[in-house]
C-alpha cells in the first residue's frame, strides 16, 4: 500500500497547488479591479499603488493562512 499512499499524497499536493494558483488568480483580479480606477499609463497613481500594496499584503497573509491550514489538515490525515 505504500504506492497508494504516495499517490494520495501526490494528489493532495497537486490539489493544494491548484487551490493556491486559483486563489492567486482570484486575488490578482480582485486587487486590479479594486485598485486600478483610472486610465492605464506608465505609472500607477499614488492611491492606486498604496491600494495595490495593501491588497497584495492581505493576499499574502491569506495565502500563508491557507498554506498553514492545509498543512495542519495534511498532518492530521497522515497516519502516525
Amino acid at each position: 500500500m505504500p504506492e497508494q499512499r504516495e499517490l494520495n499524497s501526490f494528489v493532495e499536493q497537486e490539489q493544494a497547488k491548484a487551490k493556491l494558483q486559483s486563489s492567486t488568480h482570484t486575488f490578482t483580479e480582485m486587487c486590479w479591479n479594486k485598485c486600478i480606477t483610472g486610465s492605464i499609463g506608465s505609472r500607477f497613481s499614488r492611491g492606486e499603488e498604496t491600494c495595490l500594496v495593501n491588497c497584495v499584503d492581505r493576499f499574502l497573509d491569506t495565502s500563508l493562512y491557507i498554506v498553514k491550514a492545509l498543512d495542519q489538515q495534511r498532518q492530521q490525515v497522515q497516519p502516525q
